[in-house]
């Protein structure tokens, strides 16, 4: 079964780390993601858009969200036999110790 990590940070919290805790966070992440199927960062929401359709007309909402209490901060795919051994991972996944890591199953959204 295929699952995502997703790291929900609050936000502001990358911003109010220096340089220097940022890298090390980094390298952290970077250590115990090479045994993962994917891992990434996402850029700060200041560049992101949410884009939703009403009928006809589509309208982009430009970030940063203010009104956002958490963002996904980034997300890591993994394959593995079961929910347990997902959410052990995640309980390893150095993230934990500064965010909130989801668990996700994937599968079709129609289900």
């Amino acid at each position: 079964m295929a699952y995502a990590l997703l790291i929900v940070e609050a936000p502001g919290e990358r911003e109010a780390r220096s340089q220097a805790e940022g890298r090390e966070l980094y390298e952290r992440m970077l250590r115990f993601s090479e045994h993962l199927t994917v891992s990434q960062s996402l850029a700060s929401d200041q560049s992101g858009a949410r884009v939703r359709v009403q009928g006809d007309q589509a309208s982009v909402v430009d970030g940063p969200f203010s009104e956002a209490k958490e963002m996904i901060g980034g997300f890591l795919l993994l394959t593995c036999e079961s929910r347990g051994e997902a959410i052990a991972i995640a309980r390893e996944c150095p993230a934990a110790r500064w965010a909130t890591v989801e668990v996700r199953e994937l599968g079709p959204c129609f289900t």
